[in-house]
């Protein structure tokens, strides 16, 4: 383990060193869970509704399951944007404006969250033994947090 020098401590390793230089710098530590698909999980609450995501940095967008509209209490619109993924492509969408999402000390209000069909995402992930999700944490969240990945700590930081 490679060690460095600062002025707090004089052999703090790298891991120790980012978890702090990200904490002083204001950023909320989360932690993630790796999944047997080898996708990380964590846990939000949208709209005050706890629920079950993937953090996808592929993703553009953040994303909710057709079926989750009234477990997060969602208002959807139809959309012209199509959906495309690993499990498909012109999935037909649905658009939810103003909402609220909270990722352990993290919140972003005026969220707007992609809604379309996940049933082929969590099809993948029950035949592999993983639990199903409730939608995708996206690129649109994890630009907004300035998000760090801690892969090697399974750790996610936002500011």
């Amino acid at each position: 383990m490679r060690t460095v020098k600062n002025n707090y401590n004089s052999h703090l390793t790298m891991e120790q060193n980012l978890k702090e230089f990200l904490l002083a710098k204001g950023y909320n530590k989360i932690p993630l869970s790796f999944t047997n698909t080898n996708h990380f999980e964590l846990r939000a609450h949208l709209n005050g509704i706890q629920g079950r995501f993937i953090l996808d940095t592929g993703a553009s967008n953040t994303c909710i399951g057709l079926d989750c509209v009234d477990h997060f209490k969602l208002f959807a619109e139809d959309s012209e944007i199509k959906a495309s993924g690993a499990g498909g492509n012109n999935l037909l969408t649905k658009v939810s404006k103003n909402n609220v999402l909270h990722i352990k000390g993290w919140s972003k209000r005026k969220l707007e969250v992609v809604v379309f069909d996940l049933t082929h995402v969590n099809q993948a992930l029950t035949m592999h033994d993983a639990l199903p999700v409730h939608g995708i944490i996206g690129a649109d969240v994890l630009k907004k947090g300035k998000a760090v990945i801690d892969y090697k700590k399974k750790n996610l930081y936002l500011k």
